[in-house]
């Protein structure tokens, strides 16, 4: 197999190890090739986190490295079919050259309990970033404060993030930024849901002089036109994920036209997919902040015996390769291997005609 990532040059920049060659794109899987190759693993969670204690992803085997297919279950087959694009590129293209070796990473905090949030940390081996998920359903903006403050308390040298998911209205999302504000938050990420109601916010919080920078993730993830909110100036920064942009080359084009910065982040992905996402970290001309690729700390069993952790708060870029014994100890029931082979091929056949 053709190994297109390495260990760190002397300069810097990952090279390739003596004997190896640079991979050579292969041609698009016919979808019986997809399907030969992929195993459905189930990943116990430490803490519930989306609202469910497993994940389930799809891995791939392909001639350029292993890939990850995982849209969340709730996604129909048109917002699946970028993920599996991204995952045809990583495995049987390979990533694009890198322009650095290590990529920073933020510790992330489930919406646990403020008495929960130490046991989140202690799970991350440096903190120098922490995004904290607010907005969670069923809680309330007391919750949301009193875990801010807890993370303060804990690291209070460390930049904080709060992450909605679009889960407020504008006037929920005033409320709470008020209130948090006085934690010298670094951004808020997808504060309400949609390009209008962003920019009708960040307008807002500038009148107020509130300090928050606005960041928009399903806005440019989920829009028919990723780079709308740029031109809308309806964001401060943009959060970029490589599955569902549709793969590392797309993203980083919608970087390059967005002209604003970019954060990289994940979508709770293994090991496997975490790596991808550092691939695009790691190719982006400018990394300002640190990245959400943390999330294999939140998980209780992974796919490769080499987790793919954050070490002194940095990612390196080192190859990560599924376990065949971690792939059966943790593979899917019958019925779930089943029901993601179905969606891998429908997502597939949006892909167009098959290779001749």
């Amino acid at each position: 197999m053709v190994i297109p990532d390495n260990a760190p040059s002397a300069d810097g920049v990952p090279d390739r190890h003596p004997g190896e060659t640079k991979a050579t794109p292969a041609a698009r899987p016919t979808v019986d090739e997809l399907v030969s190759t992929a195993h459905v693993v189930s990943l116990p969670m430490r803490v519930r986190f989306r609202g469910v204690t497993h994940r389930e992803v799809l891995l791939l085997d392909g001639p350029a490295g292993w890939a990850e297919f995982s849209p969340f279950l709730e996604y129909d087959d048109q917002e699946s079919e970028p993920w599996l694009r991204c995952a045809i590129e990583a495995g049987w293209q390979g990533f694009p050259e890198p322009v650095r070796s290590t990529v920073p990473v933020n510790a992330t905090v489930p919406a646990v309990h403020a008495a929960g949030v130490e046991s989140v940390l202690a799970s991350f081996d440096a903190a120098h970033t922490v995004k904290i998920k607010v907005a969670e359903k069923g809680q309330t903006l007391h919750d949301d404060v009193a875990r801010v403050a807890e993370v303060r308390r804990l690291l209070p040298g460390a930049a904080l993030r709060v992450d909605a998911n679009a889960g407020w209205t504008h006037d929920q999302a005033l409320e709470a930024l008020e209130a948090l504000a006085g934690f010298d938050l670094q951004y808020a990420e997808q504060p309400v849901a949609g390009i209008d109601g962003l920019g009708r916010l960040r307008a807002e919080v500038i009148r107020r002089g509130l300090g928050v920078p606005i960041a928009a993730d399903e806005s440019v993830r989920k829009e028919s036109d990723p780079l709308a909110v740029a031109r809308a100036g309806a964001a401060d920064l943009i959060i970029v994920k490589g599955q569902p942009l549709g793969g590392i080359r797309r993203a980083l084009s919608i970087v390059a036209e967005a002209g604003l910065p970019a954060v990289v982040s994940s979508a709770l992905d293994s090991s496997v997919g975490i790596r991808t996402g550092a691939a695009l970290a790691a190719a982006l001309p400018e990394l300002p902040y640190a990245c959400g690729l943390g999330t294999v700390s939140l998980f209780d069993a992974d796919v490769s015996t080499d987790r793919y952790e954050a070490r002194g708060g940095v990612l390196d870029l080192r190859r990560i390769e599924a376990d065949p014994d971690l792939l059966r100890r943790h593979a899917a029931p019958i019925e779930r291997h089943k029901w993601w082979i179905d969606r891998l091929r429908r997502c597939a056949r949006l892909l167009g005609p098959e290779p001749s």
